[in-house]
């Protein structure tokens, strides 16, 4: 039986690719947009994606279920309630899909959202009893779901209370309880751990939110401990429902001026690559108008030189060795600076980005990705918006001016 959880650092989120590696089929469960983890983890182990599982409608980012369907094929399947606009099937309580010796049983499980579903593994090569629960946004790690992204906060905390009781925490003790959020994510509360996995019993005996016997204290507490919910809730609730998003609007070209006008708003997303990522003669051009600190580093090791050789025909000569070794030593330092808001030299920050993306709340640091053409080892979040808005502008900076 083939097994993966892959987890996105940057949300919090935690997806899943299940399968049979000997009957060659898989299935991913709430992808991620970035793709391409589950598509190197198929070719490796030689299995096709041939079914996507959603366990809901997300709230905090925008699904790769569009772009994995268009990859390979795969079928999508997500609950009834969950009033997908886009090609998929759709499944309900005890739905049963067969991958070689892996069985995936759907189990409805309210609260998070009205369409929420768990999915029990079994491997039915060595029993029947399901070994593993992947359990979404219902019970995590330490923590529960939060209950107020979708009905009123009560009714959601009383159905994620029934959920557990009656669903999950009665299931054995040694199942595995694989989450869809790890510590750090909006969709629960401060509580939540940053292991990747438990037990049912585990959970049962050490969960706070698992060990209250009423459903009135289960409310008071899940409501208590509510944080700020995820920015533009409903318009990325939109999004995952439909129609399919496969691919993200290609940016247009940016003059500098453009990009200056760009990051002059307010609460602005900047996303783009590190000076290293950039050719050598590109790298010197990003330290060359970068920010004032390594400005001052330079002039430093230059007059440095210039106390240390008392020469006088050497002064110059040793000032600009040791310049030459701060142009190799800081450009990382220099551009990530420089793209961080706070220098005051646009021109560094042009020079220190292949590509600037600025984006607005409903897009997290993985949509971006795609827009941007990259992969998460390429870019870095170099400033978060600190309000719930910020204006759609994405652009690629044009070829000409990155010399």
């Amino acid at each position: 039986m083939l097994f993966r959880q892959v987890i996105h650092e940057d949300l919090g989120c935690a997806s899943y690719l299940v399968g049979d590696a000997r009957a060659g089929v898989a299935a991913v469960v709430d992808p991620q947009w970035d793709v391409d983890p589950y598509l190197r983890l198929s070719r490796l182990h030689g299995v096709r994606i041939e079914h996507v599982l959603e366990t809901h409608n997300h709230a905090d980012h925008v699904s790769g279920h569009g772009r994995l369907a268009s990859a390979t094929g795969a079928t999508i399947h997500v609950h009834e309630l969950a009033e997908a606009g886009y090609p998929h099937e759709r499944i309900a309580d005890g739905w049963k899909l067969t991958l070689g010796d892996l069985e995936v049983e759907a189990v409805h499980t309210p609260g998070h959202r009205p369409e929420h579903t768990s999915f029990l593994l079994r491997d039915t090569a060595r029993g029947d009893e399901p070994w593993a629960v992947l359990t979404g946004d219902s019970l995590f790690v330490g923590d529960v779901a939060r209950p107020d992204l979708a009905i009123e906060a009560k009714d959601g905390a009383a159905d994620i209370f029934r959920s557990l009781q009656e669903r999950l925490l009665n299931l054995p003790d040694d199942v595995e309880v694989w989450p869809g959020h790890l510590g750090g994510s909006a969709c629960g509360s401060a509580a939540m751990d940053h292991k990747s996995s438990s037990t049912i019993g585990f959970e049962r005996a050490h969960n706070p939110a698992a060990t209250m016997a009423s459903a009135e204290e289960f409310t008071e507490h899940a409501l208590s401990s509510l944080g700020a919910p995820p920015p533009n809730v409903e318009h990325v609730v939109a999004l995952n429902r439909g129609p399919l998003i496969e691919e993200l609007p290609a940016p247009a070209p940016l003059t500098p001026r453009a990009v200056d006008l760009a990051l002059s708003g307010d609460n602005s997303l900047v996303v783009g690559l590190a000076a290293r990522h950039l050719p050598p003669r590109q790298r010197r051009s990003a330290v060359a108008g970068g920010t004032a600190a390594a400005v001052v580093l330079r002039a430093a090791l230059t007059l440095v030189a210039a106390v240390l050789l008392r020469i006088p025909y050497l002064h110059l000569l040793g000032g600009l060795l040791l310049l030459a070794v701060a142009y190799r030593s800081v450009p990382d330092a220099a551009a990530e600076g420089a793209a961080s808001g706070t220098a005051g030299a646009p021109g560094g920050l042009l020079a220190a980005m292949a590509t600037i993306v600025v984006a607005d709340a409903t897009m997290s640091l993985d949509n971006v990705l795609g827009v941007a053409g990259a992969s998460e080892g390429d870019v870095r979040l170099f400033a978060a918006e600190n309000g719930a808005r910020r204006r759609l502008i994405v652009g690629r900076q044009r070829p000409e001016d990155r010399r």
